[in-house]
């Protein structure tokens, strides 16, 4: 067996947790590569400690200096690609070759924030009088608890990690109890920081609901199910905490007719978005909303390209779609489609065991005829699964797009210049991708609308999530002003109060 990080960073030391047990699970061989000690009760108390002692220090640490500790963390990560990425792939599933994609992206966050956590600090605003300065400040929050889901463990820890020490923030940081591998493997990363700005902890839903409640924590940035940040923002709300939620989506994929031409192409831009990492991302395309007069040729497209999908190892350079992360979430999934064909739909490929005797396989399934009411078109399914409809008119799409709870992004595949205007303003989507699917970009705030989330991460507005904005009024002349007390000793007109003089 491979030996495996199983320390907390606490501190800036490694620490053996003595909490619960959480063993992680191969879902490709189905067996316990490791067992992680979660953070005790004890343990959590002196990770949130030390984040707590280290946060003056950081938070007045010169901003270029802080900025290259992250470049060098960057540097760190990208010469552990293939270890790193092997790390995620045993421990989550995700094809190999994604996984590597993944530790570059995670490197460029930090490469990133490193350049615009310097770039400034506020603004500088007209002020009341000629003899004053007045600004705008952006502070440091202080202490912020990330936490941390399964299906991209480094990369959406970057999103909110970058940030946060950018910023000037430190960090108690909590990976998904299903794959804390990767995240605990990251100390080497950090040990050119201060002691305790960095913290790594591991747990399951108990451990990550104490850091959320934990008065000592100043903002949460959570990603997560809907279910779950609803819990994370009641227990902010309860005591006025700072958060950032992204929880999840049924992103939209529309297909126009003028792509009649480019269908091919089309089709293999949706399979991609239904079925990256088994379709378990958070901007899966989960719902397909095609033309009616180009929807039989689309969808036969879709089916041939799902139909050459390989399933297998995801070790393997060769495999395109590997195992999901656990049992329990592909039971899941099954449900979905079970029901959906209870209702009158049809599996047109897929939805089996991909003839895998073990690991946690689903065959990326294309569904038709299911009623809009079931699942597969109504709720997050997290899994390869695409649901296929025709429908006559923009305006059909659209509101179909929008019908929802969730809000987190949509895909249209168009060459008309006036149906993007229209998607682009109409679509209630954080994030609308036209003719290229599920691009991330570093200066691109991402984030959702309705149940989809609160805040952004990524771009400027991913930096600003951890800052508090601070107005300072600088008067330069120390002397009476004419609208102070006493009221008596002015005529009426001079009694009346000033511009800047009241709240």
């Amino acid at each position: 067996m491979a030996s495996y990080e199983t320390r907390l960073l606490i501190g800036g030391e490694l620490v053996a947790g003595t909490g619960a047990p959480l063993d992680v699970e191969n879902p490709y061989t189905e067996e316990t590569i490791a067992t992680v000690g979660s953070a005790s009760a004890q343990e959590l108390d002196a990770a949130i400690a030390a984040a707590r002692e280290a946060a003056p220090s950081w938070a007045a640490t010169p901003a270029v200096e802080r900025a290259e500790m992250l470049h060098e963390v960057a540097t760190r990560i990208r010469a552990r690609t293939d270890e790193l990425a092997r790390l995620m792939t045993a421990e989550g599933g995700k094809p190999l070759i994604e996984n590597s994609d993944e530790v570059g992206w995670t490197a460029a966050a930090f490469d990133y924030y490193a350049e615009i956590g310097r770039d400034s600090a506020g603004r500088v605003i007209p002020p009341i009088e000629s003899t004053q300065l007045a600004m705008v400040v952006k502070d440091p929050l202080g202490v912020v608890g990330c936490i941390v889901p399964w299906n991209y463990p480094l990369l959406l820890l970057a999103w909110k990690l970058a940030p946060a020490l950018a910023a000037g923030n430190t960090t108690v940081c909590k990976p998904s109890e299903l794959t804390p591998l990767s995240t605990l493997a990251l100390a080497p990363c950090f040990d050119h920081l201060p002691p305790g700005v960095v913290n790594l902890v591991a747990g399951d839903g108990d451990v990550g609901a104490a850091i959320a409640a934990d008065e000592r924590i100043d903002a949460v940035a959570f990603t997560g199910s809907v279910e779950t940040g609803k819990k994370v923002a009641a227990a902010c709300t309860a005591r006025m905490a700072r958060m950032n939620l992204e929880m999840g989506g049924k992103d939209a994929f529309i297909v126009c007719s003028d792509v009649a031409g480019e269908l091919s192409v089309a089709a293999r831009g949706g399979v991609w978005a239904a079925f990256l990492n088994a379709g378990q991302v958070c901007t899966s395309a989960e719902r397909f909303y095609v033309m009616s007069d180009v929807y039989d040729d689309y969808l036969n497209a879709f089916v041939e390209t799902t139909r050459g999908l390989v399933v297998g190892d995801p070790m393997d350079p060769s495999t395109d779609i590997g195992p999901m992360v656990s049992a329990a979430q592909r039971a899941k999934v099954e449900r979905q489609l079970a029901e959906a064909v209870d209702a009158g739909g049809e599996v047109l490929v897929g939805g089996d065991r991909a003839g895998q005797e073990r690991g946690h396989f689903l065959a990326p399934a294309v569904v038709v005829g299911a009623p809009d009411k079931t699942a597969v078109w109504r709720e997050e399914t997290f899994g390869p699964v695409a649901p296929l409809r025709p429908v006559r008119t923009l305006d059909e799409a659209i509101a179909l797009a929008n019908s929802t709870p969730y809000g987190l992004g949509a895909n249209v595949y168009t060459r008309d210049l006036a149906t993007m205007l229209r998607c682009m303003r109409e679509l209630r989507a954080g994030t609308v991708w036209f003719n290229d699917p599920l691009t991330d970009n570093d200066a691109g705030p991402f984030g959702g609308f309705k149940q989809s989330g609160l805040g952004r991460e990524l771009g400027r507005e991913g930096l600003e999530a951890f800052q508090e904005t601070k107005h300072v009024h600088v008067e330069t002349e120390i002397a009476p002003k004419e609208w102070w007390y006493p009221y008596s000793q002015y005529n009426a007109a001079a009694q009346q109060p000033r511009d800047g003089g009241g709240a």
